[in-house]
């Protein structure tokens, strides 16, 4: 048996995050400037149907101290949950509290294309 991940909830495997009413525009925005981060976020609302994904199904090309801490930038923000299985972590963003803090943000997200510089 494996000894629980620091700060996940012993029972649920959930890693800290903001409650929606503490989810501020700033800092959904600030982690969403990021390319990686944003293409994160794309994915998965292209591709997953609202199920949980594990980090590696996301194909990220960086060595993983990078790829841990985009993924806590994004919980940080309230952009994704995340929940310790074992030793994998599963992802799931936020979408129902992304709406109703900021209605049609996600929408924009999921179609935004960035010009060719």
């Amino acid at each position: 048996m494996h000894a629980p991940v620091a700060n996940a909830d012993p029972e649920t495997g959930l890693l800290p995050e903001p409650e929606r009413s503490e989810l501020r525009l700033e800092k959904v925005l600030s982690a969403l400037s990021d390319p990686l981060r944003l293409k994160i976020v794309q994915t998965y609302l292209r591709d997953t149907e609202g199920e949980e994904r594990p980090c590696g199904w996301f194909k990220i090309d960086r060595p993983k101290s990078t790829r841990t801490h985009h993924w806590k930038v994004l919980r940080e923000a309230g952009i994704v949950r995340q929940r310790q299985v074992g030793l994998e972590r599963r992802n799931v963003v936020r979408d129902e509290d992304l709406n109703a803090r900021f209605p049609g943000l996600l929408n924009l997200v999921v179609d935004w294309t960035p010009e060719e510089e």
